[in-house]
């Protein structure tokens, strides 16, 4: 009888070893970490523009031999990280989980408003011009009765988030409502439609949310305008100062102006921090319903990538910074060997089932923090019918560690959509 035990023994454990330790190797126990976190769960479902892995909750990658496991310690709501080029999406998590964008939906008002004001025009500001800027709000120090151009307007908007510059801006658009409805309307043309917008600026606002999904679409979008990778790039400039007025019988003082610096940490730097080589933007934000988030492009020996991450638990600093850094890193070891699980789509009409996916989103109110089944999983899925690659060129300011901070030199990679154009090349300074 021992004899027989000890071969049955000897049996099963030949046959279950294979079995026990064929499961793909995962970066960490994520979903322990997310459970013991008492952040909201995702929708059971959520929208599948761009594949249908994306609305899945939880996340998504396709692991096999040769793939590297994803970093420990991502602990973001939704993140996503794809090739800025060919759209594909090497791996997300809760990918289209609408939740508050903060000042991260600056890149949807830019890449709405940017190309119908010319950088040259001019502003004097008036006081209705900074009527409605919510309480806190973060302000790069435009004044009344003081003259500004669209280009000084821009690098207010870009590096310190000036919610003043984003009001003064909309206002020459035609006024802050129209700039919202031109918003919602070109969020729906890019198939951004998780997004809905509320107050151009990214302030708190009630029904106000984006996706990882959507702020990569649209900072992939933006980066298509030379003029968004310049602020987008831009670590520090000059900003003019307030105008003051001549004292009767001498000359209008020389006006002064003061240094700005980007908040972008991975641009800049910060304690603790490096910049990351080959970052080239795009925009950060914080409000205390958002938390942070983030949406980054960096370049790697010729291929570019974009990564959002968005609301990570605040147990680490800079926690948005490091977790894309993760997520680059991871992204740039990855492509070319992983199989994607979606694809950034193409801009195009809104119909059909994008149509559907339009229905969903939240107007009235909420910020889809719904209490759904499921969340914080991991599914190592294969994706069916691979996305095919969008054909759509990606222009990127392209730079090789902290930019005008080192005195790098700065390379464009200007690609008119969708066919690729010469590589310019600037320096820093």
């Amino acid at each position: 009888m021992p004899a027989l035990k000890k071969t049955v023994l000897t049996v099963l454990a030949a046959v279950l070893l294979p079995v026990l330790t064929a499961a793909p190797v995962l970066a960490d126990d994520a979903t322990a970490d997310r459970s013991e976190d008492k952040q909201p769960k995702p929708p059971a479902s959520m929208s599948t523009v761009g594949g249908a892995l994306l609305g899945k909750p939880g996340t998504q990658v396709n692991l096999a031999p040769g793939v590297p496991v994803l970093p420990k310690k991502l602990t973001g709501r939704s993140w996503l990280v794809a090739d800025a080029e060919s759209g594909e999406i090497l791996a997300s998590h809760n990918a289209h989980w609408r939740l508050p964008p903060a000042s991260t939906l600056k890149m949807l008002f830019a890449d709405t408003v940017l190309p119908v004001l010319p950088k040259t025009q001019t502003r004097k500001v008036t006081f209705e011009d900074l009527a409605g800027i919510g309480e806190g709000s973060s302000l790069v120090g435009v004044k009344e009765e003081s003259t500004y151009t669209v280009h000084d307007l821009w690098m207010g908007v870009f590096l310190r988030s000036g919610n003043d510059a984003v009001h003064v801006l909309a206002q020459m658009n035609g006024g802050v409502e129209k700039t919202v409805a031109d918003m919602n309307k070109h969020a729906k043309e890019l198939q951004a439609l998780d997004t809905f917008v509320v107050s151009p600026d990214g302030y708190d606002e009630k029904g106000q949310v984006s996706s990882a999904y959507d702020l990569t679409l649209i900072a992939r979008s933006g980066l298509q305008k030379s003029d968004f990778r310049e602020y987008a790039s831009t670590v520090r400039v000059q900003f003019p100062g307030e105008e003051k007025k001549p004292k009767k019988g001498k000359k209008a003082p020389k006006r002064e102006t003061f240094e700005i610096q980007n908040t972008n940490r991975l641009l800049t730097g910060d304690a603790g921090l490096d910049p990351y080589k080959g970052i080239a933007g795009v925009k950060n934000g914080n409000t205390t319903n958002a938390g942070s988030t983030f949406t980054g492009v960096a370049e790697r020996d010729g291929r570019v990538l974009l990564v959002t991450v968005m609301s990570p638990s605040d147990d680490e600093s800079l926690a948005v910074y490091q977790e894309t850094s993760r997520l680059l890193d991871w992204g740039f070891t990855a492509a070319g060997k992983v199989e994607p699980v979606g694809e950034l789509v193409k801009p195009g009409t809104v119909g059909g089932d994008s149509e559907k996916e339009a229905v969903g989103r939240t107007e009235a109110g909420g910020t889809g923090d719904g209490e759904g089944d499921g969340g914080g999983g991991t599914d190592q899925a294969g994706l069916g019918d691979k996305p095919g690659a969008s054909g759509m060129g990606i222009a990127v300011a392209v730079t090789g560690g902290a930019l005008l901070l080192l005195a790098a030199a700065v390379f464009l990679v200007n690609r008119r959509w969708p066919l690729p154009d010469l590589v310019k090349r600037r320096t820093g300074g």
